[in-house]
């Protein structure tokens, strides 16, 4: 067993050299593992949001777990996005291989990487047309695809047959998944009737999130998708509210809370690992990889809670139309 050690790092306010230290809005933690690859994860969500940022602190949890002897890991959490410059640059100073996850960090990392050409850059979830830069690749978790599925799923399931979408913050990779949400939805039933996208303007504020979803299900909405972090429990207080239905994850429940059709499961963590394997094995490159049902990495799939045989039907033709290259999520 690989012996760790953790240690705290102090935090100090954005006047202070970034390559120093990180700015009061987050927490790091540093797991020496004496290996030779100095890896940072910049997290900027909470590793507690059952969403987009623990999906992929559980890849970061399993690498520390299989690869301790070969990586030294340190990370980042819940960081401002003033700080975000400040936060990479550090990590960047630091380590041979970083990490930034979503799309909002994006013109942050395309900052910093240019002045570090000796580390290697890798963003999950940034827009899926993005050019790679030399040290920069860019990993699709394709949540398009999983949304096309969480769509089908929807609209196959909703008691009211109208059907509506709640994101975040309104990046281009949430908009593509809002309109393979809706996609998906006349997919599976043609006459369904596909509310306008909501978007909060925050991954993690429940009660924005909460009141965007009671809006929607005031409008009709018998089942919501979403891709709002820790903002589902505000859905969730919602949806049991009206007596109505959610898509949950990308971290799947157990499906004991009535509240939920089902789960989207997508995989960041998978990522996570990928990016450091590819440096350990010297196969990384500064390139799109894409993640999903029609990429051969896998990382999408949906956890059906629904007992109705007509939902199975819905999600199975939607992951067979989109695995085949039938129809496109957007």
């Amino acid at each position: 067993m690989h012996k760790s050690t953790r240690r705290a790092i102090a935090f100090g306010s954005a006047a202070l050299a970034a390559a120093a230290l990180l700015s009061a809005c987050g927490s790091a933690d540093t797991t020496a593992s004496g290996g030779t690859l100095k890896v940072g994860v910049f997290f900027p969500g909470s590793l507690s949001d059952t969403g987009f940022m623990q999906s992929g602190y559980l890849g970061y949890q399993r690498i520390a777990d299989a690869l301790g002897d070969k990586v030294e890991l340190s990370k980042v959490e819940q960081v401002a996005a003033s700080d975000y410059q400040q936060a990479l640059v550090r990590f960047a100073s630091t380590n041979d291989l970083v990490i930034s996850l979503g799309g909002q960090t994006d013109a942050d990392v395309r900052k910093v990487a240019p002045q570090f050409p000796n580390v290697k850059f890798v963003e999950i979830g940034g827009p899926a047309d993005a050019e790679p830069l030399a040290n920069l690749a860019y990993y699709d978790p394709q949540q398009a695809e999983a949304e096309f599925l969480s769509g089908a799923v929807s609209a196959a399931g909703s008691k009211t047959g109208t059907v509506a979408f709640v994101g975040g913050v309104e990046l281009p990779a949430i908009v593509n998944a809002a309109n393979a949400f809706g996609n998906g939805a006349r997919f599976a039933v043609p006459e369904a009737k596909v509310l306008t996208p909501q978007y909060v303007g925050d991954f993690n504020d429940p009660a924005k999130a909460k009141q965007a979803a009671l809006a929607d299900y005031g409008a009709g909405a018998g089942t919501l998708g979403q891709i709002v972090n820790l903002g589902k429990a505000g859905m969730e207080q919602a949806a049991t509210q009206a007596g109505a239905t959610m898509v949950g994850g990308p971290i799947p429940g157990d499906c004991t809370n009535p509240a939920y059709l089902g789960y989207v499961h997508t995989d960041i963590g998978a990522e996570v690992e990928f990016a450091v394997k590819a440096v350990l094995d010297n196969s990384w490159k500064a390139e799109n990889v894409r993640f999903g049902l029609t990429s051969p990495n896998d990382g999408t799939d949906f956890v059906l809670c629904s007992k109705d045989p007509a939902v199975a039907d819905a999600l199975a033709k939607a992951k067979t139309a989109l695995s085949t290259g039938a129809v496109k999520p957007y």
